[in-house]
């Protein structure tokens, strides 16, 4: 196999992702992988898009989101890309923003409720 090429067990491993999320990521077209009769072969352009793809993930960006914004880069180029990358990244730092308040006033309101019972407790 070229080293530059990852079959599909190859890339599950490399990724840490189930088979099922390879599948599901080739169905809704974020990757496409070439094929060889039944066999899958991943490529550079495949490998670079699953790293964004995860890392989009972990910043808690909707598949439809990182899908939309793959494409612009194909559509558009790079620069396009970059600008849109902003406007999602400044979008979800908002978001996250929001939720790390709530979490600290559930976390507030919860430690006040814990300590009342314990109190009473004696």
């Amino acid at each position: 196999m070229d080293e530059t090429r990852l079959n599909f067990k190859g890339m599950c491993a490399q990724f840490d992702v189930t088979p099922r999320t390879l599948r599901y990521y080739e169905y809704i077209e974020l990757l496409t992988p070439d094929r060889e009769g039944r066999a899958r072969f991943y490529g550079p352009r495949e490998l670079a898009r699953m790293t964004l793809i995860l890392r989009g993930r972990r910043f808690g960006f909707a598949l439809e989101d990182i899908r939309q914004w793959l494409l612009i880069y194909e559509h558009e180029g790079n620069a396009a890309q970059m600008r849109a990358w902003i406007e999602l990244a400044d979008k979800q730092m908002a978001e996250l923003t929001d939720q790390k308040t709530q979490i600290e006033e559930t976390m507030t309101e919860l430690k006040t409720l814990r300590d009342e019972t314990a109190a009473s407790l004696g």
